[in-house]
């Protein structure tokens, strides 16, 4: 009677030593697809589950296999995740990365990573988020995207052509600037909003501004979209007393300049903003405690401080 077949040492470390080469470009697949790092870890965690138990004698191209378990494993976690995020409280913003310690995760044509990006994807099917992404984000040729998601060829072209044409309208007035720009406008904001100074608040600001604060459900934070620059202008200034003693640092998350609110040495909030023009068009506040926390080990992650 023969014995079932065991994996040696030797096969087990070149298993090993694959997934971790082609581990970063999982974890960005599915981080676009769920704008969720906790979500992206639970799937490159599961594509690693299954590579362990698949017989890789059979598997011509490792990338292109494991790249195809990460993308069809997020699919099915965001047709979940759009029912969870139906009774979160107040709005929902994608959780940020910190893309300064991980150029990795916004080097493949970055700006489907930003968070206005992902907050605009989260708009989108599934199904049509990942063929986005895969096409726009990691230039999958369309046959490549067709086999992953078991669709014809002509029908990615179609859902790829009617995403871009859909996300560029809804993004036409919050074109990317230049990053010092982008800094600058960043700067004199938090400025501004640390001494209260609402009438250059109001300066910097588009007329269609719109403020988006993520507590789900945190006391004191806003539960709706605050429109109006008198109004934006005003929680900007709150957030001095909202986190009082709070230290500033800048930093960059989703391939943009952010700010970071430090109190007693701990992670409060995240700030990030879209630019339209010479004037702040968005702000998206990120305080939610998960959310920030998970920010902090996509630094660690890239530190190689988390396996």
């Amino acid at each position: 009677m023969s014995m079932p077949h065991r994996p040696t040492d030797d096969s087990l470390d070149l298993a090993t030593a694959q997934f971790l080469s082609h581990k970063p470009r999982m974890f960005g697949i599915a981080y676009r697809i769920l704008g969720s790092v906790a979500e992206a870890e639970d799937v490159v965690q599961d594509a690693w589950l299954r590579w362990q138990g698949t017989d890789r004698s059979t598997v011509i191209d490792p990338g292109k296999f494991l790249g195809t378990i990460a993308a069809r494993l997020a699919i099915n976690v965001a047709q979940s995740a759009r029912v969870r995020r139906e009774t979160y409280i107040g709005p929902w913003l994608p959780e940020p990365v910190d893309t300064g310690v991980d150029p990795q995760l916004g080097a493949e044509r970055g700006q489907a990573v930003e968070l206005a990006v992902l907050l605009l994807l989260e708009k989108l099917k599934p199904v049509e988020r990942a063929a986005y992404v895969l096409r726009e984000a990691f230039d999958y040729p369309y046959d490549q995207i067709a086999d992953i998601l078991h669709l014809q060829q002509d029908n990615v072209r179609q859902i790829v052509s009617r995403s871009r044409k859909r996300l560029a309208a809804e993004r036409r007035e919050t074109q990317p600037v230049d990053e010092k720009v982008h800094r600058r406008l960043l700067e004199a904001f938090v400025t501004a909003a640390q001494t209260g100074d609402i009438d250059t608040l109001e300066k910097l600001l588009s007329a269609d501004a719109a403020s988006y604060s993520d507590g789900n459900g945190m006391r004191g934070v806003a539960r709706i979209v605050v429109t109006g620059v008198h109004r934006v202008a005003q929680i900007a200034a709150f957030s001095e007393k909202f986190v009082p003693e709070a230290e500033y640092r800048y930093a960059e998350a989703n391939g943009r300049p952010v700010v970071l609110v430090f109190q007693g040495g701990v992670l409060r909030a995240l700030m990030s903003i879209t630019v339209s023009g010479d004037r702040i068009k968005d702000l998206y506040y990120v305080l939610a405690p998960d959310k920030l926390r998970a920010f902090e080990r996509s630094a660690d992650r890239a530190a190689h401080r988390l396996p």
